[in-house]
């Protein structure tokens, strides 16, 4: 989900941390590793409620590589455009978009694996189609004439997957009877429950977190179709960043899953482990793309 709701408050997590904060003792550096960076900034530009994630992940890489790191929360997306940032946590679709736009400051080096047997120990998400748990939507085809709501455009999952099934349908002339922007999948989420709006594609991830921590929520909404899966958002280093830095991240993240403590942190936003990912491991998002843009249908309705 991307950052375009002007709702949302930068915060910002360091490490070290702060006199007087409690925080996991540092760990000795990773050996054989010296890079003449000292600070590292993390930007994220996905959903709030998995915020806690990408908070580990920035002190967790901090700690074991005895550098400064901050989080930024990124309400737009011309900190990825401009490079801004050492790390990012970036939607697979404004990644890809940019790339073709000959902007490619960064390069995906992992990807979470979600806990669940849907997952199958795969880097995969779900475009979880919702409606409200008293209405009478079974799947996506009751949903011809009705009212949809998205997070915003750059959203593989809230979007572009959309667009690509529609497609895959042959439906490009109109399909919903109204399109509301939410501006994040939560609100949309929030919109579905409400009744005020009668479905949207939600990424299941999010989804998932959102259920589990607020029951009354989770009693109002039924999942009638679900997309994809699609190669789940990747952690993206900037090309800035030297190789040996680059690798000793990669480190970091794929050896959470095996800390008692991260593994915690982790779980969470539902995150079982990180696996290495590249520029190739997007692909699939690049096709289905490829088959939007050939139809013509960019924009959804």
């Amino acid at each position: 989900s991307g950052p375009r709701a002007p709702t949302r408050t930068t915060r910002l997590v360091r490490w070290p941390p702060r006199a007087g904060t409690r925080s996991q003792a540092p760990a000795a550096p990773i050996p054989g590793r010296r890079s003449e960076v000292d600070r590292l900034r993390f930007g994220t530009y996905l959903a709030p409620n998995v915020l806690p994630v990408y908070e580990a992940v920035t002190q967790e890489v901090g700690r074991r590589l005895g550098l400064a790191t901050e989080l930024v929360v990124e309400t737009s997306y011309d900190g990825c455009r401009e490079d801004r940032n050492e790390v990012c946590f970036v939607c697979s679709l404004p990644y890809v978009v940019f790339e073709r736009e000959g902007l490619s400051p960064a390069e995906p080096v992992a990807a979470p694996v979600l806990t669940g047997e849907r997952y199958r120990g795969r880097p995969i998400y779900f475009s979880d189609v919702i409606v409200h748990r008293d209405s009478s939507f079974r799947s996506f085809a009751d949903l011809r004439g009705r009212s949809w709501a998205f997070n915003e455009p750059l959203s593989w999952s809230g979007y572009g997957i959309t667009r690509y099934h529609l497609v895959r349908l042959g439906e490009t002339d109109g399909y919903f009877g109204e399109v509301v922007e939410a501006g994040f999948h939560e609100e949309s989420i929030r919109l579905v429950a409400k009744g005020q709006v009668d479905a949207s594609a939600i990424d299941s991830q999010v989804l998932g977190v959102a259920m589990r921590d607020d029951p009354e929520l989770a009693e109002s909404l039924r999942i009638a179709d679900s997309l994809g899966p699609s190669t789940i958002q990747p952690v993206a280093v900037s090309k800035r960043v030297p190789l040996e830095l680059r690798g000793a991240i990669v480190d970091v993240l794929l050896g959470m899953g095996d800390d008692p403590v991260c593994r915690e942190h982790l779980a969470f936003g539902l995150v079982e482990r990180f696996v290495p990912a590249d520029a190739s491991s997007y692909d699939d998002i690049r096709r289905m793309l490829d088959a939007t843009e050939a139809a013509g249908f960019t924009e959804l309705q």
